[in-house]
C-alpha cells in the first residue's frame, strides 16, 4: 500500500514509485526522466487523487516524500482535490499525525485542494490485505466513505 496515488475517474493506481529516481530540482527540466513524465502526466489526468500512506519514523516513508517532491515543481496538483488515507498500525505512537502533517506540508507547496473531510486514519496491517485488495469489510467500509468523501469534494 506504500505509496499508492490513485486516480477517481478510471480508478488508475501509479505504481512506479521504485523507479522514481532521487528528485535533485537541476533535473527537473525537460527532458524529464521518464518515470517523472509518467507520474505528472497520472496526475495531470487525474480529477482528484487519493494518496495511502503509512507513517514511518515519525513521517513519511522517505521514498514517498521523494515521489511528492517530483510533484511541487510541474504545477500538476496545483489546485487538484487530495485526500489521504493513513494507513499506520494502531502501534504507531502518533495515530499517524507526523505522516498527516508531512503530507499536508508537501501538498500545500503543490498548490494541491485538500479535501479534509475525506482524509482518514484506517490502520490497515498486512494481514487485512490478500491479492493486493483490502479483505476485511469493515475497512473497505471506511475506505469507501472516504472515497465518497474525496468525490463529493472534488
Amino acid at each position: 500500500m506504500l505509496g499508492t496515488v490513485a486516480t477517481l475517474t478510471a480508478s488508475k493506481t501509479y505504481t512506479g514509485l521504485g523507479d522514481l529516481p532521487h528528485f535533485n530540482p537541476d533535473d527537473d527540466r525537460d527532458p524529464l526522466h521518464p518515470e517523472v513524465a509518467a507520474l505528472r502526466a497520472a496526475l495531470k489526468e487525474a480529477d482528484a487523487v487519493l494518496i495511502c500512506t503509512p507513517e514511518y519514523a515519525g513521517g513519511l516513508p522517505g521514498s514517498f516524500k521523494n515521489l511528492l517532491d517530483w510533484t511541487v515543481g510541474g504545477g500538476e496538483m496545483y489546485g487538484k482535490p487530495v485526500a489521504w488515507i493513513n494507513a499506520s498500525s494502531v502501534a504507531a505512537p502518533t495515530g499517524g499525525r507526523d505522516a498527516h502533517d508531512s503530507l499536508r506540508k508537501v501538498l500545500t507547496y503543490a498548490g494541491a485542494k485538500i479535501v479534509e473531510e475525506a482524509c482518514a486514519r484506517i490502520p490497515v496491517s498486512r494481514a487485512d490485505v490478500a491479492d493486493g485488495q483490502v479483505a476485511d469489510p469493515d475497512l473497505r467500509g471506511r475506505i469507501a466513505v472516504a472515497v465518497s468523501r474525496l468525490r463529493q469534494g472534488a
